[in-house]
């Protein structure tokens, strides 16, 4: 028996802790090994833990192959208070077309943005870089070995989200001339 168990901790409190010492998100197979169990009984811990902190002030954020621990959107307000944080301006619409782009289609790179808006991105990629919202993921294959973006857990924990799964489906966009005008699909 392992000391945390002669204590009482349950495999479910024992990854709590793990998840709230660690810096940032932490996949499941390291945890497995930190805790000497099995992937699969992390997995279900997680499950768990997921589960038992929908109604508390913290929740289990999952991104990418990833877990951590934040706090729960509906308590920004008095986060931001406490550590008399600044909260991010409001962005701007081409941002947030740009945030929306690099959401659904991720890792995407500057120019295949540009192609879809049709416009430089280039200020309002600097600016979600610089609030955390996205980051550099790598490089692409293509010509000129363009910089891959995604967003970041921050961009979770800012939109209330615990994982890229919550986000709503893309409404389909209708081409103008073939029913709906693609402006009212919008």
């Amino acid at each position: 028996m392992e000391p945390s168990e002669e204590r009482g901790l349950s495999l479910r409190a024992r990854l709590e802790a793990l998840l709230f010492v660690s810096a940032g998100p932490v996949d499941a197979p390291r945890l497995a090994s930190a805790l000497g169990v099995s992937s699969k009984d992390v997995e279900r811990a997680l499950d768990e833990l997921r589960r038992d902190t929908l109604e508390r002030g913290i929740r289990l954020q999952h991104h990418r192959s990833g877990f951590q621990l934040t706090s729960a959107p509906q308590a920004a307000a008095d986060v931001e208070r406490l550590l008399k944080l600044e909260t991010i301006s409001r962005l701007t619409r081409a941002a947030l077309e740009i945030l929306a782009i690099i959401a659904y289609e991720q890792p995407v790179t500057r120019p295949h943005i540009d192609s879809i808006r049709g416009v430089n991105s280039d200020s309002a990629l600097q600016t979600l870089l610089r609030y955390g919202l996205i980051e550099e993921t790598g490089r692409s294959e293509g010509p000129g070995r363009p910089i891959l973006y995604a967003t970041t857990s921050e961009f979770l924990q800012h939109f209330g989200l615990a994982s890229l799964e919550q986000m709503p489906p893309m409404a389909p966009v209708q081409v103008p001339g073939e029913g709906t005008p693609a402006s009212e699909g919008w």
